[in-house]
């Protein structure tokens, strides 16, 4: 007698899991025995409703979408910081006392500091709010001797992008509900599980002709998944799932 073969889902990493489910869904769906059948098709659609939570989980564990904004917006500022920098420096040993005087002030304003472009995102975007409000208050007078008041007002802006995004994706991180991903792919294993196991005792009981199909998709996929990604996964589809758990 035909019936479904078993298999571990837990044992698949989040991508994988996703795909091997979505994959039995859309077979299920398109097989109008198995979608239409009395039995069947309430937990077709309970498999429905659980991968959707779990493709919403899934989406939202991942990188966000704001990682790269961030990337570019901070990239900016280290530029027109180190372009300010290079400003400042380039007026020490102007001819002109009053020029000369403004840029040794600028100068070791920026060695007080000491920021680096390399130095931790937050890190940086804290000492930067304060150096800018300095160049703005204490120190507009040498900035517009140096005639560098767009160089700061540009930097300003840069680093209020930064700040601004990070806090958008701080917002969306607090969105994330603990283990939502983990706990999304349980419920979709328990309806998977609920459609295999009514599809076998179907095939025990009425024969197997209207289930066949069916079957035999789902143990192609089960032999697949087993051999491909269970037992030949690599070592960084372990950590993936690691990380994400």
């Amino acid at each position: 007698m035909k019936e479904i073969a078993t298999i571990s889902p837990e044992r698949l990493n989040n991508g994988a899991h996703y795909q091997f489910m979505t994959s039995v869904l859309n077979y299920a769906v398109a097989d109008e025995k198995i979608a239409e059948e009395t039995h069947l098709k309430p937990l077709v659609q309970n498999l429905t409703t659980a991968l959707t939570k779990e493709d919403e989980d899934l989406k939202i564990s991942q990188k966000s979408l704001l990682t790269d904004d961030i990337a570019e917006a901070d990239n900016l500022r280290d530029s027109l910081y180190r372009a300010y920098k290079k400003a400042v420096k380039t007026y020490l040993d102007f001819p002109i006392a009053a020029q000369a005087q403004a840029a040794k002030v600028l100068n070791q304003h920026i060695k007080d500091y000491g920021i680096d472009p390399a130095m931790q995102l937050d890190q940086e975007t804290g000492l930067l709010t304060n150096f800018i409000s300095d160049l703005s208050t204490k120190y507009t007078e040498q900035v517009t001797t140096l005639g560098l008041q767009s160089f700061v007002a540009e930097l300003s802006s840069a680093n209020t992008k930064v700040q601004t995004l990070t806090a958008q994706r701080t917002m969306e991180r607090t969105g994330i509900v603990k283990g939502a991903l983990k706990t999304s792919r349980i419920a979709t294993d328990t309806a998977y599980r609920e459609l295999v196991k009514m599809t076998n005792a179907l095939a025990l009981v009425l024969g197997e002709a209207d289930y066949a199909n069916f079957i035999d998709y789902v143990n192609t996929e089960i032999s697949h998944y087993k051999q491909e990604v269970i037992n030949g996964r690599s070592t960084s589809a372990k950590e993936e799932e690691t990380e994400r758990k």
